[in-house]
């Protein structure tokens, strides 16, 4: 059922604010809006001239320094703390732009760690490619899991330990050549940095379209490796922010597609988070790891960790599954870049994987966040914001705004608005990986898109359904001359009226 706005008549206005109002109803371009000229004002978020620039004066304060500009997490985080966030009031908020699943005790789930011990030999560093022990687990997990009775098997020779997921991805980049690689859009906003870093990487783009359900085209794919050259490919799967996920033929196809001489780079972090209405699913999970032929030369790259699936963000606990001269590789990138996860922290993590208390992990989770998956899709129905294409796997909503008023329609406009009401979501524009920076925000293919996160416990997820809520009645009862402009720059901001000067182009 289609949301219906009737706006109030309009008596006793003034000529600026009529003014003000009329700029408002014809977005067209990003200077015409508030909210996308305060992300453009954030240091790194300067648009590119059409030519390479190799210095910005506003931002070049260090000799030398380009600033990278923030991931979407940390924009967001920065623009709530202007507006009163802060870690002290964290509760006041509902944060649906966390990309992290809530930590605490879930029904049925194992106990959580509540100790780490810290023997004397745990004071040292750890190996740049992790504890050997840990090692041996996850080769041991993968192997249980996705390669009982294939002749090939992981060892701990194809484990490489990371502190976090970045890191992992940022350690297979360093050791990457000059080639092109393969991206899609939308996906994890941490790739536009990665790609915009490692210079060597000459990014190629694909735009994934809904009314495929965002999947990506395999055949199209062979012939771009065949016609442009594609050395690598990176993707997230199960796919961040879309919540869809690659699996059996599709993924054995995917997977396929290495032997014909390209490296598939598979950010697999939300690999138990795979919902299905069998009961006998339960516990399954999903894992290029099923497809491969030889864990040495198929060149198939996992990158996979604590974070997500054990739900144990703080830990920093990650790995790189590949061919033994991967992780050999990665542990020379690792001994400049990073210097190896936490040693005590890798010690603790050995029990937990345990491949029958992983079995009662996903069974807890996967019940758990499909009941929050259902729960928010129900009420944003109830909102008459419908999802065009519901997660299937994952905890995050990719939800169109198109369908709103002006200037609601739009994901940084809808952002800041739900900043005033003490909630945060990712504009979609983060997911729109865009390595040059060059686009018109209005053309991005995510502009009209948020990202919410259902990883929050519920009562945190009904917070800020509620401030969508007010948002969406505000704009029905007061019309959309209230929206779109007097965001504070700061925390020390009060917020002058608006007037046309703040509006020029």
């Amino acid at each position: 059922m289609p949301m219906h706005f009737h706006l109030p008549r309009v008596q006793s206005f003034t000529n600026v604010m009529d003014q003000v109002r009329d700029v408002m109803k014809h977005y067209k371009h990003e200077k015409e809006s508030e909210a996308h000229r305060i992300f453009r004002q954030s240091a790194g978020h300067k648009a590119k001239g059409v030519l390479p620039q190799t210095i910005n004066p506003d931002e070049e304060t260090v000799p030398g320094i380009e600033h990278p500009g923030s991931t979407g997490v940390i924009y967001c985080s920065d623009r709530a703390i202007a507006n009163g966030f802060n870690y002290a009031n964290s509760h006041d908020w509902a944060n649906l732009g966390q990309g992290a699943p809530e930590v605490g005790p879930i029904p049925d789930a194992p106990p959580r760690p509540t100790s780490i011990p810290l023997p004397v030999d745990s004071l040292e560093y750890a190996p740049t490619t992790g504890v050997k022990a840990l090692r041996e687990a996850v080769a041991k997990l993968y192997n249980d899991t996705y390669r009982k009775g294939k002749a090939s098997q992981y060892t701990y020779e194809n484990v490489c330990i990371v502190p976090g997921g970045r890191a992992g991805l940022s350690r297979v980049a360093a050791v990457i050549g000059d080639v092109y690689t393969s991206y899609q859009i939308p996906d994890y906003t941490a790739y536009d940095q990665v790609l915009t870093a490692f210079k060597r990487l000459v990014p190629v783009p694909t735009a994934l379209e809904s009314s495929n359900k965002y999947k990506l085209d395999i055949e199209q794919t062979r012939k771009d490796i065949r016609t442009q050259g594609l050395a690598v490919i990176l993707a997230s799967n199960p796919r961040n922010p879309t919540g869809q996920v690659i699996k059996g033929s599709e993924l054995k196809e995917l997977v396929g597609l290495s032997r014909e001489g390209t490296t598939l780079i598979l950010d697999e972090f939300y690999s138990w988070y795979i919902y299905s209405d069998n009961e006998k699913d339960l516990g399954k999970s999903i894992s290029s790891a099923e497809y491969i032929q030889d864990v040495n030369e198929d060149p198939i790259v996992i990158v996979d960790g604590l974070t997500k699936n054990w739900r144990l963000p703080g830990w920093r606990v990650c790995w790189v599954l590949g061919p033994k001269n991967l992780v050999t590789a990665l542990s020379q990138s690792g001994s400049f870049l990073d210097g190896g996860a936490n040693h005590p922290m890798q010690l603790a993590a050995i029990p937990l994987l345990d491949p029958i208390r992983v079995k009662g992990e996903k069974i807890a989770l996967q019940k758990h966040f499909k009941m929050k998956r259902d729960h928010v899709l129900a009420r944003l129905h109830d909102l008459h914001l419908d999802v065009a294409v519901p997660p299937t796997s994952t905890f995050y909503i990719w939800l169109n705004l198109e369908k709103l008023p002006e200037p609601l329609n739009n994901g940084l406009t809808f952002f800041e608005e739900l900043l005033k009401e003490q909630t945060i979501v990712i504009p979609g524009i983060f997911f729109d990986i865009n390595p040059a920076h060059r686009r018109n925000l209005f053309n991005s293919p995510c502009h009209s898109f948020v990202r919410l996160s259902f990883g929050p416990p519920i009562e945190d997820l009904d917070k800020g359904l509620d401030a969508m809520a007010r948002v969406l009645k505000k704009a029905r009862k007061e019309g959309m001359h209230a929206f779109g402009h007097s965001y504070k720059k700061s925390i020390d901001d009060r917020s002058s009226p608006v007037t046309l000067q703040h509006l020029q182009l």
